[in-house]
C-alpha cells in the first residue's frame, strides 16, 4: 500500500518526502484555505511547488458543481503540473466530468465515495482511483473501513483496474485496516504519519543501546 499526504502545507510535504515513504500528495479547497491559499492562481502556485518536490501523483480537485465546469477545471488543472490527479464528486455531474475526462487521457481521484454503488459508477465512467472516506463514515456511526473492504473486494471480482485510496484517515489504526483491506493507497495528514514512526520500545531501546555505549566508555 502507498502512503499519499492529505495536505498543502509546502513544510510538511517538504518533511514527508525526505522520510522516503510519500508517493504523492492530495489536496483539496479547504486544505488549501487552512494554509492562506485564498484564490486559484495562489492554488496553482502551490501545487506546481508541491509538483517540484516529489515526482508522484497530486490529486487538485475541482469546485464547479456543473459538469461542464468540472471539465474546464480539469482540462485546465491537467496543464497545470506534470503529474495531476484531477478529484472529482461523486455526483451525477461528477461522473460526467470524469467520463470526459478520462476520455481526454486526464487521470482522475473519484473523491467523496461513500457507497459501493458510487465506485462502481466512478469506475465505469473512468476513475484512476476511488477515495472512500473512512473518518467521515466513523462520524455519522458507519464502519467506514467496511467501505474500504467492500470496494477492494469487489473491485478483485469484478477484475476492475481503478484503485481504492482510503481518504479521511483519522489515526494509526486507520493506516493498518486499510492496508488490511487490500487498499493500494492510504492519504493521511502528516501528523498522523509521524505518529507511524513513533513506538515506546523504540524510544527506550535507543535511549538503551546509548547508555550502554557511554558506560562501555564510548562517550
Amino acid at each position: 500500500m502507498k502512503l499519499f499526504l492529505d495536505t498543502a502545507n509546502i513544510q510538511e510535504i517538504r518533511d514527508g518526502v525526505r522520510l522516503g515513504v510519500i508517493s504523492g500528495v492530495t489536496t483539496n479547497p479547504s486544505l488549501a484555505a487552512s494554509e492562506g491559499i485564498g484564490s486559484r492562481e495562489k492554488y496553482k502556485i502551490a501545487v506546481q511547488e508541491i509538483s517540484d518536490i516529489l515526482d508522484g501523483p497530486i490529486s487538485v480537485e475541482v469546485v464547479s458543481l456543473d459538469a461542464d465546469g468540472m471539465v474546464a477545471e480539469g482540462r485546465e488543472i491537467a496543464e497545470w503540473i506534470p503529474n495531476p490527479w484531477v478529484k472529482i464528486p461523486s455526483t451525477a455531474a461528477g461522473f460526467e466530468a470524469i467520463s470526459t475526462l478520462s476520455h481526454d487521457g486526464i487521470k482522475i481521484n473519484q473523491t467523496l465515495c461513500f457507497s459501493l454503488n458510487q465506485a462502481l459508477l466512478g469506475a465505469q465512467a473512468g476513475s484512476t482511483v476511488v477515495s472512500p472516506f473512512v473518518g467521515r463514515l466513523d462520524d455519522i456511526g458507519q464502519q467506514g473501513m467496511d467501505l474500504v473492504k467492500e470496494i477492494v473486494a469487489v473491485f478483485k471480482t469484478q477484475n476492475i483496474e481503478t484503485e481504492v485510496l482510503a481518504a479521511s484517515i483519522r489515526h494509526t489504526l486507520h493506516c493498518t485496516m486499510a492496508a488490511q483491506a487490500g487498499a493500494h493507497i492510504a492519504t493521511l495528514p502528516y501528523r498522523i504519519l509521524l505518529q507511524m514512526v513513533q513506538h515506546p520500545l523504540t524510544d527506550s531501546g535507543v535511549a538503551r543501546f546509548l547508555a550502554d555505549w557511554e558506560k562501555a566508555g564510548n562517550s
